[in-house]
């Protein structure tokens, strides 16, 4: 009777390492998909809706840095929102401080063509979801170095943009050179 018992709970023992390795190179498996997919998007080759449908919040926030980068902001804009209502609170955080990079990206090419006005707006938006991103995680350091570099440009955009009309291009370059706090030349 021992015997058979023994027996018995060695192949109940068997089946459920069976099982267990069967599950975790399914997830192997899975991983080296997603990873597959952040590398083509690394390489600079977009992913298809398809293959984003069942992949993990990782991909599509990494798809959209692609689009971000490729300056296809209304994309990445939908793609970061659909992320922020679906992931938690790590990834929320992640996801705002993108959303914020967003933002800053777009107010900076705003601000270097000369469109103040159009950059004021979207600037405000990056320091609202950097703000965001550390009420979620207080420790968040990228968050805060984006959001004091985001506090730095506003106060000078309203300063260039209220001051008298003089030489367009004055202003572009002073916009960038007069950030208090940052270097400006050699010692």
């Amino acid at each position: 009777m021992i015997r058979k018992l023994k027996h018995w709970l060695l192949w109940a023992t068997l089946a459920i390492a069976i099982l267990v390795t069967l599950t975790q190179l399914l997830q192997l498996y899975g991983l080296a998909g997603q990873n597959r997919l952040i590398g083509q998007l690394l390489a600079d080759k977009d992913v298809g809706a398809d293959e984003l449908a069942t992949s993990a919040p990782e991909v599509r926030m990494a798809r959209s840095v692609y689009l971000s980068q490729h300056k296809r902001y209304d994309e990445a804009l939908a793609t970061l929102n659909l992320l922020l209502q679906q992931s938690g609170t790590e990834a929320q955080a992640q996801t705002r401080y993108n959303l914020g990079n967003l933002y800053l990206r777009q107010a900076m090419e705003k601000a270097q063509a000369g469109n103040i006005n159009e950059a004021m707006p979207l600037l405000g938006l990056a320091k609202q979801a950097y703000r965001e991103a550390l009420m979620l995680d207080s420790d968040f350091w990228d968050a805060k170095y984006n959001l004091e570099v985001a506090m730095r440009l506003l106060p000078e955009m309203d300063r260039i943009s209220s001051g008298d009309d003089k030489d367009d291009l004055s202003q572009k370059t002073q916009l960038w050179t007069t950030l208090p706090g940052f270097p400006r030349g050699l010692p």
